[in-house]
């Protein structure tokens, strides 16, 4: 009997994984499309990402897959981490209603009753499918039926191993026991990878007889620590966000797991008295529903109202190159009480972003194309950081004569911006560039975006080239452009270059000279920004 209750033990088991794994895969995909639209629809407030994520786990019976979802809602920009957030506090909620399965169903109703129908129109639905959410709807139809016979088996299968298996001698008495049982549902959530099926595998182990009260409850605040480890899995080597969400998943389960244990008489107390009300195993596995429902909640009321600190710090862990370069050096709230103090700020940060336009306009040249996008990105925040502070700025009490360089900081930002829209425009030319012949106007035009790299390697620095003219070497390169350009139109004219090939050489030297002319503009005019240092000038700040 001993051997035979151990392989209804696999059996059951084993039904119950693969029950779980149909049912919440065949829903996901099955409702994918109102999954997207109503994460979609969450982003209107916090509690609106609560219920969302809360309705879905329900619906799909996986935390996991709602935490990936909510991933990529937030990496395509749709879902801010602030909002992912209350999402993940949803979908731990959720999953509580796999306790509730089992413990209203699983030892009040005739299973097979239940799931052998299921089983049934489940695969008629598989078979006879006609449209792509047909079969993965009879999926979880079929995986509902799996999952409940597996609830039976294993309730079946721990009845005969109660004499034999003692798992309750694990649960030595004080902490240590309920730290041994704590363990043991966080070993059972990694192996299985599915805390739904740990506790639907508690659940039962406890209206069996196998398991102590106590002992299941600390299982169950396991299990819901060990669920973490699949987000944390799936963050290793993944985006920032990513990260940020799977921290934002342990934080939780780890807030509600410490107040679970701080509180676990008090709990296991109110949760035996709704419980108790169901004779039996019945009322066992109810008294652990509720238990699970309880911890749950109070977890979220803990950490609800330190959401927006959670945010806070989750945005300072991971991060990436680009927020670091998002970030002004410069600005700050308390230079904006010395007027004269705050515009040095902003000439300062001004040269920094003016060095990253250039980094960008060199590494389009270069073909170093990895970063573009979000550097530029990283650019126009900052860009706008200097707006706001100008804003800010604008409304102290300003001298006049400081009051009439603010629009010269602006002036300068957009050519700096322009600056790096040119870079990305330079990237999608030379990605589209047709072969053609090599000519006397192209060896020139090669020639003239090398000369054009090295110069602004040279002489373009926004901190000191703002400082000099920028005619020296500027101008010589403007000229022989507009030579290179009249080459390229004769040699397409006379057929010796490709028609298409000269609209591609000359479009990208097109992009490359108004990059010039935004960099030549822009240094002059930081120049002009610091009133003292006008009279310094000899050159003519060109038109914006």
């Amino acid at each position: 009997m001993h051997w035979l209750g151990l392989m209804q033990f696999a059996g059951g088991l084993g039904l119950l994984l693969l029950g779980m794994r149909l049912m919440s895969e065949g829903l996901r995909v099955s409702a994918g499309d109102a999954l997207r639209q109503i994460l979609a629809a969450c982003t209107g407030s916090r509690w609106r990402g609560l219920g969302s994520g809360v309705m879905i786990t329900a619906l799909v019976q996986s935390s996991s897959a709602v935490t990936f979802a909510t991933v990529g809602f937030v990496n395509a920009g749709l879902l801010s981490v602030a909002q992912a957030i209350s999402i993940i506090y949803g979908a731990n909620v959720g999953t509580t209603l796999t306790s509730w399965l089992v413990a209203l169903l699983g030892f009040n109703v005739n299973l097979q009753i239940l799931a052998l129908p299921a089983i049934a129109v489940g695969a008629a639905l598989r078979i006879g499918a006609s449209s792509r959410r047909r079969g993965p709807l009879g999926d979880a139809l079929a995986g509902f039926g799996l999952f409940f016979i597996g609830i039976d088996i294993l309730r079946l299968a721990f009845q005969d191993l109660g004499g034999s298996v003692d798992l309750g001698a694990l649960a030595l008495p004080g902490i240590a026991g309920v730290l041994i049982m704590l363990l043991i549902g966080i070993i059972l959530t990694v192996l299985m990878q599915s805390s739904s099926a740990a506790l639907a595998l508690t659940l039962t182990a406890a209206a069996g007889g196998l398991v102590p009260l106590p002992a299941a409850a600390a299982m169950v605040i396991g299990a819901n620590l060990g669920t973490t480890s699949t987000a944390v899995f799936a963050a290793i080597g993944a985006t920032v966000n990513a990260r940020r969400i799977a921290l934002s998943h342990v934080v939780f389960n780890a807030v509600t797991a410490i107040v679970a244990l701080a509180t676990l008489p008090l709990q296991l107390w109110l949760a035996s008295r709704a419980g108790g009300l169901l004779p039996g195993p019945a009322g066992i596995a109810t008294t652990l529903a509720v238990f699970h429902t309880q911890t749950k909640l109070a977890g979220l009321a803990v950490i609800w109202p330190l959401t927006d600190r959670l945010v806070s710090w989750l945005h300072r862990r991971f991060r990436t190159t680009e927020e670091d370069l998002a970030k002004p050096e410069f600005l700050d709230r308390n230079v904006l009480r010395s007027p004269a103090l705050a515009l040095d700020a902003v000439a300062l940060e001004l040269q920094r972003t003016g060095n990253m336009a250039n980094a960008l306009l060199l590494d389009s040249l270069a073909g170093r194309d990895a970063a573009l996008m979000p550097r530029r990105d990283a650019l126009e925040q900052r860009l706008d950081y200097i707006a706001e502070f100008v804003n800010r700025l604008h409304d102290t009490d300003l001298p006049e004569a400081l009051r009439e360089a603010l629009p010269l900081t602006l002036r300068t930002g957009q050519y700096q911006a322009d600056i790096a829209e040119r870079a990305l425009d330079y990237r999608r030319q030379r990605r589209g560039r047709t072969a053609g012949a090599d000519t006397s106007g192209t060896r020139d035009a090669w020639q003239w975006c090398e000369r054009l790299a090295v110069a602004i390697g040279e002489h373009g620095d926004w901190g000191v080239g703002a400082e000099t003219g920028v005619s020296d070497w500027a101008n010589p390169l403007l000229n022989d452009y507009q030579h290179i350009k009249e080459k390229l139109l004769r040699e397409g004219s006379q057929g010796s270059l490709p028609v298409r090939r000269m609209v591609n050489l000359l479009d990208e030297l097109s992009t490359l000279r108004r990059a010039l002319d935004q960099l030549t503009k822009g240094l002059h005019t930081l120049r002009t920004i610091r009133p003292d240092e006008k009279t310094e000038s000899t050159e003519e700040v060109p038109p914006a």
